[in-house]
């Protein structure tokens, strides 16, 4: 029998040297999307793709993540003796969405190193990884996409996207052949190799990793194993390379649409896109841009 996963990792230790200086004392993914914080957008991804028990790998300086999924008192008081019912349950549900607990990275090591210290609180369990400044719009939630196929497979799952050639030495990109299923040949894919941020001509396809996986607990051995690599960090990248050896891993093509929120103009295209498909704010919002002389 397949295990089920249960359990969902954030690492969110990052410094968001993009976004300086309004980073310096806020953490990137605490960075406001119309009205809701980047990482709320993924904890509500994995809360409707079925997973409850949030593990947020936090470092110095982001103690407001924990704040925003705490119970506020204050805050919840002030808006009862007002009347203001509806911002009331507004601020409820974000507390009462999940169970969440914390892990402190003390040093930014990489993102293998991130999902290395949730170990212990994972276990020996399959569990999610989510990079909250991916924000993916899709009808079906992208993690859920992915637990289909693990569900189906019992392995390991990666989100993969196409990207234009100058873009490619800035992912993890996979060596892959194409699998059916479901009826559809073009959308699943099993992993044979993967190369951290190459250039171009030495890429094995324009298909990138995008911050979305199911992994199985041999992953952390696997980032055990390997030395430091780009930058003096451990690679997750090249963590999943060294299970390649022992274990599969698949690719999926998710349906939907992946927004870079860690960069500006990505940043800038979500907050427009998700302004424009919410209904208080699209008719007077596009009213707005129509007037701009561009």
């Amino acid at each position: 029998m397949i295990p089920k996963v249960r359990k969902a990792v954030f690492p969110a230790a990052g410094l968001g040297t993009r976004f300086l200086p309004a980073t310096k004392a806020m953490p990137k993914e605490m960075l406001p999307l119309v009205d809701k914080p980047l990482i709320q957008y993924a904890v509500e991804e994995a809360m409707h793709s079925g997973i409850q028990n949030i593990i947020i790998v936090t470092g110095r300086g982001k103690s407001s993540i924990e704040d925003h999924f705490d119970v506020s008192f204050e805050l919840e008081q002030l808006l009862e003796s007002k009347n203001k019912t509806d911002l009331l349950a507004m601020v409820r549900s974000v507390s009462d969405m999940i169970d969440v607990c914390y892990i402190r990275q003390k040093e930014a090591l990489g993102l293998g190193h991130a999902v290395l210290r949730a170990k212990d609180l994972v276990g020996s369990e399959p569990f999610a990884a989510v990079l909250s400044d991916d924000v993916i719009a899709s009808e079906v939630p992208c993690i859920r996409q992915l637990l289909d196929v693990y569900e189906y497979y019992g392995a390991s799952v990666v989100a993969l996207m196409e990207v234009p050639k100058e873009a490619i030495s800035s992912y993890g990109i996979v060596e892959a052949e194409p699998v059916a299923h479901s009826g559809v040949s073009n959308r699943l894919f099993r992993i044979r190799n993967m190369v951290e941020k190459p250039s171009p001509a030495e890429a094995p396809s324009n298909l990138a990793i995008i911050g979305r996986y199911v992994l199985t607990p041999e992953i952390f051995p696997s980032i055990e194993s390997i030395e430091p690599g780009s930058g003096g960090e451990l690679q997750l990248t090249d963590a999943l390379k060294y299970m390649l050896r022992s274990r599969p891993i698949y690719g999926l093509k998710f349906d939907g649409k992946r927004y870079d929120a860690g960069d500006k103009q990505g940043f800038l295209q979500a907050t427009v896109e998700y302004a424009l498909n919410r209904p208080d704010l699209e008719e007077a919002f596009r009213k707005y841009l129509k007037s701009l002389t561009l």
